[in-house]
């Protein structure tokens, strides 16, 4: 039933219409202090703070990996949520930052980019590929393929630590959107409610006409004024001469 619910919220999520307010790639530009002092500081205590401002820094709310998996509620967190966040982020790590990510997207409706999951996935392959070459070296035996498979591993654990770093920068600065650190944000204001209009309601003021004068009331022509030029004599008035070029 677990797995199930999990799967339901894995595909109600793709139908998500927002966007993070920076995608991994230009996640360093948006935060580089936060970003090389993730780096250079410990990264379970950088997840430890994201997941406990995620949850407004309220750990009564707080269950094992959001509640996105099995064991998510079955760890004594209502006892001591803070010692099991700890045992999170120091004994799963890639855990605690793929919980945050989802707790964020389902709290904004946001959804992955298709350049962030390309991003990701290759995270992912590049480390299946690394574990499945260092099983075929410790297989047979070589030496050059032990180290082919150690520089493999170092790639993906380098790949692994960047795509990581900037996952948390990205959620860093989208909290900081949401708590209002980028300054306000603009507030679409709700339209009035229309209404049909009916025939025995009077017209609004704005919508009608000015009342015009009925033709037999218009103001006389000014003096001089005859609408037509006079007609030449033996003509009737109002048509031109034969000679204009008209047929006879």
């Amino acid at each position: 039933m677990a797995s199930q619910a999990n799967l339901e919220k894995m595909q109600v999520r793709q139908s998500y219409r927002n966007l993070w307010h920076t995608d991994l790639m230009s996640s360093i530009k948006a935060d580089c202090p936060f970003y090389y002092l993730y780096l250079s500081y410990s990264a379970p205590c950088v997840s430890y703070m994201l997941r406990k401002r995620a949850l407004y820094n309220d750990m009564s709310r707080y269950a094992c990996c959001a509640g996105y998996m099995p064991c998510s509620g079955k760890c004594g967190e209502s006892r001591c949520p803070e010692f099991c966040l700890c045992t999170e982020v120091f004994c799963c790590f890639g855990n605690s930052v793929a919980s945050t990510r989802f707790l964020l997207q389902d709290e904004f409706n946001i959804q992955t980019t298709q350049c962030d999951n390309c991003i990701i996935g290759f995270m992912f392959c590049l480390q299946q590929a690394a574990c499945i070459f260092s099983c075929i070296a410790m297989i047979v035996g070589s030496q050059e393929l032990q180290e082919a498979s150690q520089i493999l591993n170092f790639l993906a654990d380098f790949v692994y630590c960047s795509v990581c770093a900037c996952m948390q920068t990205q959620h860093k600065v989208e909290m900081d959107k949401r708590d209002g650190k980028f300054g306000p944000q603009p507030v679409m204001a709700v339209p009035q409610v229309q209404q049909m209009s009916r025939f025995d309601q009077p017209v609004p003021a704005m919508a009608a006409y000015p009342p015009q004068p009925a033709y037999w009331q218009q103001p006389p022509p000014p003096a001089g004024y005859h609408g037509y030029p006079p007609a030449p004599q033996g003509t009737a008035a109002g048509y031109p001469p034969p000679s204009a070029g008209y047929p006879k």
